[in-house]
């Protein structure tokens, strides 16, 4: 994997993947945080591969450009949590302590969003294993183990050994989407696919699940707007 950038004003950078089973060169935009990825079939070099991605600029420009802007937290700014929006601004004591308005943060302010990003995942693990012993104990299943990552490909996932695996910015979300996603990975449990059996487990733990997947599918990509420096 290499990079290359399309100059121009912003330059952007472009993540350059090869694949023995591509057809064609193809250009992807993430949709949750925006990253440029140009993918080669063998044979095709880098500079083949400047060159599309130069043919493609206007649109390239085009799709970046409607992304929502990144939220860089430190006092001043807002951040959801559970959902509602809170202001973060600096605060006494030792502890981010939380109000119904406020996210109060200690410390030097330049720390405040590493400060936030520690305790969001302390408050999402939290809630996960909560919701996740919860719904083992319905199945009448055990997981093996419980892990907080900052995933940009999934929401969360089963291994085939029982771990559970959660992105911490489900914290961000409604409760009700932390649930979905909570009942999601626990079904694994019992069905480690997606087939009709599954999802026929995900709708016995969490009925009426449709509209927190609908969340995920339309806001998802908006928690990751948020950048926690240092």
């Amino acid at each position: 994997m290499g990079q290359l950038t399309l100059p121009g004003n912003p330059p952007i950078d472009v993540i350059v993947r090869r694949s023995s089973r591509a057809r064609r060169i193809s250009l992807r935009v993430s949709g949750i945080d925006g990253r440029v990825s140009l993918t080669l079939p063998r044979g095709i070099s880098e500079a083949e591969g400047l060159s599309f991605v130069q043919h493609k600029a206007g649109w390239l420009r085009k799709h970046l450009d409607r992304r929502p802007e990144t939220i860089v937290i430190a006092p001043g700014s807002e951040l959801p949590i559970e959902g509602e929006l809170r202001q973060v601004l600096s605060g006494p004591g030792r502890r981010v302590t939380l109000d119904t308005e406020t996210l109060w943060v200690p410390g030097a302010p330049e720390r405040a969003g590493a400060r936030l990003r520690s305790w969001l995942k302390t408050m999402a693990r939290e809630r996960l294993a909560a919701a996740s012993d919860d719904y083992a104990a319905r199945l009448g299943r055990s997981y093996n183990g419980l892990t907080m990552r900052d995933t940009r490909s999934r929401w969360g996932s089963c291994s085939s050994q029982g771990r559970l695996n959660y992105s911490w910015r489900l914290i961000m979300a409604p409760p009700d989407v932390l649930d979905y996603v909570a009942a999601h990975e626990v079904a694994h449990l019992m069905e480690m696919n997606h087939s009709q059996a599954f999802w026929d487990t995900v709708a016995r733990l969490k009925p009426g699940f449709d509209a927190p997947r609908a969340w995920l599918r339309r806001h998802g990509a908006d928690l990751h707007r948020y950048r926690f420096e240092n």
